[in-house]
């Protein structure tokens, strides 16, 4: 029984040593009060200056928690979204209008004409080609008597060939007059110029060689004339480069002559 009692008396200083006295009761009040004083004063004046720099040192930089994604689209601020939105609305700027190419003046100053077109240096006709009328003749030059030339009533020599009135015009680049070209027509043998009666017709081609080259001509008109109006005629006005055939009409060669007027065809 002694020892039990011993033993309760033990335990029992062991409980009161547990407990604090008045005097540590007070010391640990000061201490609480102490650093409730100094939280409050932190809160109150240190929140304000935590993030700001200190003078002489750069801003401190604070940090999301976040790291951005780097594949991420980017995000334009809402002020500049609405300047961009106001640029791309606003009326586009006009552009100057780019006048275009001017036609090339002429000498005198006005819209220059097409080139003229390149034929051979003017010279007398060898030979004439036409084809749709079986026509292939060689051509000699004639000057006639100046009565002759001025009444239009030529007579070429009794050959097959062709004959180049020699006064007037000649063809390619130069020429000042029409060229004429005149032949017989033959009763009962196939000449040459008998065919300007019975084949020739408007749009047909022929070719006439000079000593500088030669030229194409078209055939524009093929005329029947009795031979009081064919001096008269509008064959004989004055157009350089053109090209007349003139032969008796086959069908009444005492009575009537047949006229072919051709052009020259440019680039040919």
């Amino acid at each position: 029984m002694v020892c039990h009692v011993r033993n309760r008396h033990r335990h029992a200083a062991r409980i009161r040593g547990l407990v604090l006295s008045s005097r540590d009761l007070l010391v640990l009040a000061f201490c609480v009060a102490g650093i409730l004083g100094a939280w409050l004063a932190y809160g109150v004046t240190g929140a304000g200056d935590h993030g700001a720099s200190a003078a002489g040192e750069p801003a401190a930089i604070v940090l999301s928690g976040r790291l951005p994604d780097p594949l991420a689209p980017a995000t334009v601020p809402a002020a500049e979204a609405a300047d961009a939105a106001s640029v791309a609305t606003s009326d586009p700027v006009a552009l100057p209008a780019v006048p275009a190419p001017a036609a090339p003046l002429a000498a005198g100053g006005s819209p220059g004409a097409p080139p003229a077109p390149s034929y051979p240096a003017a010279a007398a006709p060898r030979r004439i080609i036409y084809p749709a009328a079986g026509m292939d003749v060689v051509v000699h030059p004639l000057e006639p008597e100046s009565v002759d030339a001025a009444s239009h009533s030529i007579v070429p020599p009794e050959t097959m060939d062709g004959y180049w009135l020699a006064n007037l015009g000649m063809p390619g680049t130069g020429s000042v007059n029409t060229s004429y070209v005149i032949g017989h027509s033959w009763e009962g043998l196939d000449a040459p110029f008998n065919h300007l009666s019975s084949a020739a017709a408007a749009g047909d081609e022929l070719t006439v060689a000079t000593s500088t080259g030669a030229m194409t001509y078209r055939v524009d008109s093929v005329t029947t004339y009795t031979k009081a109006t064919l001096k008269d005629s509008p064959i004989w006005a004055v157009v350089p480069n053109r090209l007349v055939l003139i032969s008796c009409y086959t069908e009444d060669p005492w009575g009537k002559n047949v006229a072919v007027v051709a052009s020259p065809v440019p680039g040919r």
